[in-house]
């Protein structure tokens, strides 16, 4: 039992999977929140709207992302988009100067607010 589909799978291959799965196991899937009623695929007419809604879903997933990478493209050829700015390079030179006062990485990683692979990364960088 699930409150939604969105929830359970990333794509209608995925769905079908865990459907397979779950039939495997003699077992039917509700979905409590399902456009406006309750999808069971214990019944041949459940399953058929299950797949009907998870193609939707997918779909709208799909144009989504086309439209998120074409606004991106757009603003990269305007100069506009400049991506996420990385956290753990901006902290390379404390990073390092921790380092070479001795402190160990699990230290420079908690004092910094980044991850331990974080610092050796950096600590590889600035080695080479």
């Amino acid at each position: 039992m699930v409150t939604k589909l969105d929830r359970l799978a990333r794509s209608v291959v995925n769905l079908q999977e865990i459907l397979d799965d779950l039939a495997e196991k003699e077992v039917a899937l509700r979905i409590l929140d399902f456009g406006g009623g309750v999808a069971d695929t214990g019944s041949a007419q459940g399953k058929l709207m299950l797949n009907i809604f998870a193609s939707i879903a997918q779909f709208e997933r799909e144009i989504m992302l086309e439209r998120q990478r074409e606004g991106i493209a757009k603003a990269k050829a305007d100069k506009k988009y400049k991506g996420r700015a990385p956290t753990a390079k901006r902290k390379s030179d404390d990073v390092l100067r921790m380092s070479k006062e001795g402190i160990g990485a699990s230290e420079i990683a908690k004092r910094c607010g980044i991850g331990r692979a974080s610092v050796y990364r950096i600590l590889k960088e600035g080695a080479a």
